[in-house]
């Protein structure tokens, strides 16, 4: 009688694998996890009725179509095969082929070491090397490189692309760190971030409203210039004493760091947005998470620095002292020409350095009324543009 009912149920079975395994495809993709509950929910399993359902998942195991796993989770589930790779193992030789290709198939992208296949397997070499062959045969693996293990051989599925982990992603050309790549990228983003972590200040006249009288003498500096010797304009009566520069009352021109709250500096995203657009990589196509990569780098080296604004997290220069015109115009020289430009903060320079006496030649004999002294210094007089 048992025998008999076994026999009645196997049609009914067979209905219910496929419209089970139709219903699961149609529910998400063959990375998704159903357990008992999942399964039971599709409402294929007349009266949800367990028993039943147990003998469905079972022909279906059988028959390669769904993989059994253990999730912490969920605990027991299962997830489904397409019917194309399932016909792969249905056509494979012995159990041990079939075991080989498994584990080859749940390695995925990242490929599998042949040391690896023998010691879960526990099987001699020379059937391993039997089971690899046949595989290889019919192309459903292929041996790869791997930039993580160089000195291994790795088998992956022959339909699979090896992952970013196997290949290194895109700094790696023909197993091989591109270095020159690399560094290309990295003074590129830094340029980018560093032309926009200031803004410019046109050179102007510099017109005090309050200030010192012009004049000569001791008498005329440090009094306030009365409202009478102060024109409508606010220019001052007397000319404006020469700047650094020579050009008398004019403040130069200058890339000046943005004030306090300023959150429009560039995002990992806006400069994976400009790589792209600009074409620079060529054939490479580098995500999101791969410029992540380089900001974090020039963050590590102290080039940049994460600015954060509300949720807003951008990028800009560690050291936004004066940016100056001509090292601006050098750089756009640079990169019209081709040229390497040059990759980190500009040169420290202020008065102190910059005057000649640090490396003055006679500075121990300089003393007010010495053979040498600040008031008759060629130096001086050349450094301030005097002469």
């Amino acid at each position: 009688m048992a025998s008999r009912a076994a026999g009645e149920d196997t049609p009914k079975v067979e209905i219910l694998k496929d419209a089970l395994y139709e219903e699961m495809t149609q529910h998400g993709s063959s990375d998704r996890l159903y357990n008992q509950n999942d399964l039971i929910n599709l409402n294929i399993i007349p009266k949800n009725d367990l028993s039943l359902l147990l003998k469905v998942v079972q022909g279906l195991c059988d028959d390669r179509l769904l993989i059994a796993t253990s999730d912490n989770r969920m605990g027991i589930a299962w997830r489904y095969r397409s019917r194309e790779d399932a016909k792969k193992y249905t056509s494979l030789p012995n159990n041990e082929t079939a075991m080989v290709y498994e584990l080859i198939d749940e390695a995925g992208g990242d490929g599998i070491w042949s040391r690896t296949l023998k010691g879960r397997l526990k099987i001699h070499e020379s059937v391993l090397k039997t089971c690899i062959k046949y595989l290889e045969t019919k192309g459903y693996i292929t041996d790869m490189k791997s930039v993580e293990h160089p000195n291994k051989k790795m088998y992956i599925k022959a339909n699979l692309r090896p992952s970013d982990r196997a290949t290194g992603g895109p700094w790696y050309t023909d197993s091989n760190l591109d270095e020159a790549f690399i560094t290309g990228l990295e003074r590129i983003i830094f340029n980018f971030i560093r032309m926009k972590s200031a803004h410019f200040r046109e050179g102007a006249t510099k017109v005090p409203k309050k200030g010192v009288a012009g004049g000569a003498g001791a008498a005329a500096r440090g009094k306030k210039r009365a409202a009478t010797e102060m024109s409508e304009e606010g220019t001052p009566a007397a000319a404006p004493a020469p700047t650094a520069h020579g050009a008398p009352g004019r403040r130069q021109s200058s890339y000046l760091p943005f004030p306090a709250g300023y959150n429009y500096y560039p995002t990992a995203h806006e400069i994976a947005e400009f790589i792209s657009i600009s074409g620079i990589t060529n054939n490479t196509t580098l995500s999101e998470d791969d410029v992540q990569q380089l900001v974090d780098i020039l963050c590590y080296d102290g080039l940049i620095e994460p600015v954060v604004v509300g949720r807003r997290r951008g990028y800009r220069t560690a050291r936004i002292s004066r940016l100056e015109p001509d090292d601006a115009a050098k750089l756009k020289e640079e990169e019209e020409s081709g040229e390497e430009s040059r990759l980190g903060p500009p040169p420290v320079s202020n008065g102190f350095v910059e005057a000649p006496c640090g490396r003055c030649p006679v500075f121990e004999l300089c003393e007010e009324g010495g053979p040498v002294n600040p008031s008759n210094c060629v130096y001086f007089q050349r450094w301030l543009g005097l002469e």
